[in-house]
């Protein structure tokens, strides 16, 4: 009886994340309408609908896009699964790092989050990658993570991406900007 409330509370906090993340992401849409409309690039805008669609093209072209991105994070917090996103953008912003200080200190952040075994967000990577990256932290290089990086990318492609785009948090986004509200980013209509 007990696992059963606790089972209906974890639901209900679940679609209680989704909606703050659906909502979230609609105020980011409703802020690029009316930007578009400021700037007078109504006319080229690309549609909150048809942007949520163009999400599905491919990984990439949801990871470029910010509203994607926060779109696609909800998703995998709502699955407790966000430490793969979380580690694939810390390894983008890695990669921009010019100081050999701070390649140092990030990479030494990055093993600790991430790779290390029982990391406050480890990810799901094999023994011989994680045990490459141990053995180069202590002199790390802008590529020391790219394999792992690979891996968990891959993984996103081919399993979290495709549940996204089938998940209710995709559904209601594609869904919520449709028929009626085309005056809000095309005002002569």
């Amino acid at each position: 009886m007990e696992t059963a409330r606790e089972e209906m509370s974890r639901k209900k906090e679940k679609q209680a994340e989704e909606e703050e993340g659906l909502e979230r992401w609609k105020t980011v849409i409703e802020e690029k309408d009316h930007n578009a409309i400021v700037k007078g690039s109504c006319c080229f805008y690309r549609s909150p609908t048809t942007e949520a669609t163009a999400w599905s093209e491919n990984m990439d072209t949801l990871l470029t896009n910010q509203a994607g991105l926060d779109a696609f994070r909800t998703f995998l917090k709502s699955e407790f699964s966000e430490e793969n996103v979380e580690f694939w953008l810390a390894c983008e912003d890695f990669k921009k790092t010019e100081s050999a200080e701070k390649i140092a200190s990030k990479a030494k952040i990055i093993y600790s989050e991430f790779i290390e075994a029982n990391a406050p967000k480890e990810v799901n990577i094999d023994f011989s990658t994680k045990d490459l990256i141990s053995k180069n932290i202590a002199e790390p290089t802008l590529k020391c993570f790219d394999e792992a990086q690979k891996l968990i990318y891959s993984l996103m492609v081919k399993d979290s991406f495709p549940r996204f785009l089938k998940s209710e948090i995709y559904k209601k986004l594609v869904n919520s900007k449709q028929v009626g509200n085309h005056k809000k980013w095309l005002p002569f209509l």
